[in-house]
């Protein structure tokens, strides 16, 4: 799978609706996302999508309007019942109920009650349902690996809501927004609960705008059109920018043993490590005490990758806990060549040293991609990759090839 990123812009605030207009303006398929939504609503609601404005913006407004005369009244054990049990597929469900999660929390610390028992007041239950299944539905129709947060405006003065009169940011938002970057940025709430609960459940990191090759944008407007300030929030959608692989110096490596995880999660765990930038990633058999079987997880990245390899592995693992070492490491340089096998070109890779070639071997992906285009056995085409670089004088001890 290719590493997608987006970049979420909440410099104007955040709320359920925005963050879906944006991800559909990106280019996340209507469709899929009406379907996501209605499916888990059937009959309750619809949802509009359409171009608008903003304070000259142009933006995707996604309005999420009720189809029901009434509504049933939900709590938060209701809601995770709802999406546990409905016809979502895992990459939708899982992040809905880890962002739902989050909110009930925040509300439960807040109003001193058990999570199971808090009704979602402000937020509502359906209308915040749809905004998160579809937002994460839209999220995983981008491929989306990672995403990243940039400082969340929240707002200032006063709301009234089912509990009175109360300050902004409400309390709520503050209980969700502790350890991520935050100004005022304005009058009136600009963040609301499920806006913040969604950044906090689907972005690995706060931040700037991270290296990356641009593919797409996408504005999503908020309900108000504020004189003066464009009420959008704004993503960033592209693949991680081409980084050299990390020679010799300061590396970290994260570790952490697990005992209780089904082993065919491991390979999607390793590989979504690898799309977030580690410089290896693998596993080590081990017995733990009273002779239980398990696994070390090993992550190995330069230093300024450890905040989002480390959220991954907090997210993606039953793991509590991730040790921390810091390492070095002496690489040796690599490039790329290609040969042509069966009239197609296959990368080799090469470990060089004071110009000379250490070591030669076909890029296994090129090779795997092109046994199936070709319907061979890919033993067979690594074996004539293999033949092709000797025979192209990439071997141990001769001098790298020029361009």
């Amino acid at each position: 799978m290719n590493a997608r990123t987006a970049w979420i812009d909440a410099g104007a605030g955040v709320a359920g609706d925005m963050l879906l207009g944006a991800l559909l303006d990106a280019g996340a398929d209507p469709e899929v996302v009406r379907h996501r939504i209605t499916s888990i609503l059937p009959g309750e609601v619809a949802v509009d999508i359409g171009p608008t404005r903003r304070a000259g913006l142009r933006a995707t407004r996604a309005l999420v309007r009720s189809t029901a005369e009434d509504h049933p009244h939900r709590a938060w054990a209701d809601i995770r019942d709802l999406l546990a049990h409905g016809p979502l597929p895992p990459e939708v469900r899982d992040p809905a109920l880890r962002v739902f999660g989050l909110l009930a929390e925040a509300e439960a610390r807040v109003h001193d009650v058990p999570a199971d028992r808090v009704h979602f007041h402000e937020v509502g239950s359906w209308d915040s349902i749809a905004d998160v299944v579809g937002v994460c539905a839209a999220v995983a129709d981008l491929a989306l690996t990672a995403l990243v947060s940039g400082p969340v405006a929240l707002g200032s003065g006063r709301v009234r809501t089912a509990h009175g009169d109360l300050p902004v940011p409400v309390p709520a938002v503050l209980e969700l927004a502790v350890g991520r970057p935050v100004v005022a940025g304005g009058e009136g709430e600009l963040t609301t609960p499920t806006g913040m609960a969604l950044l906090r459940g689907l972005t690995e990191q706060a931040g700037p705008l991270p290296a990356m090759t641009v593919e797409a944008t996408g504005y999503g407007a908020g309900a108000r059109d504020v004189q003066g300030r464009a009420n959008v929030v704004r993503v960033v959608l592209g693949s991680p920018a081409d980084r050299p692989a990390p020679a010799a110096g300061e590396l970290v490596v994260l570790e952490t043993n697990v005992d209780d995880m089904d082993p065919r999660v491991w390979p999607g765990v390793l590989q979504g490590l690898l799309d977030r930038g580690a410089a290896d990633a693998w596993l080590t058999p081990i017995l733990m005490k009273k002779g239980r079987p398990a696994h070390t997880l090993h992550v190995l990245t330069a230093p300024e990758g450890v905040a989002v390899l480390q959220a991954h592995v907090l997210r993606a693992t039953s793991t509590l806990g991730v040790r921390r070492t810091v390492v070095s490491r002496h690489a040796l340089d690599r490039t790329w060549t290609r040969v042509t096998v069966e009239s197609a070109p296959v990368r080799i890779k090469m470990g060089v040293d004071d110009g000379l070639i250490m070591h030669a071997a076909p890029e296994y992906e090129d090779v795997a991609a092109l046994a199936v285009d070709r319907d061979l056995p890919a033993r067979q085409v690594l074996e004539s990759a293999v033949a092709a670089a000797e025979a192209a004088g990439l071997r141990p001890g001769a001098p790298v090839p020029r361009d």
